[in-house]
């Protein structure tokens, strides 16, 4: 999971309006296009944090 975050890093740290290409970001980290954009933009979160949101009970419950 780090190489995407750390795409997602050099991402937020371009100046705001700046241009850049998912392509060009995914292939210097090697990590997929497609995830990169989802993650990116929010639309996809990490297993982690899927498989947290899917439990029925909190750890302090069970």
């Amino acid at each position: 999971m780090g190489a995407i975050e750390d795409a997602i890093e050099a991402i937020q740290s371009l100046a705001p309006g700046e241009k850049f290409s998912y392509r060009k970001i995914a292939a210097t980290y090697s990590v997929d296009r497609t995830t990169l954009s989802r993650r990116h933009k929010r639309v996809q979160a990490p297993n982690e944090a899927k498989n947290i949101n899917q439990q029925k009970l909190t750890p302090q419950q069970e």
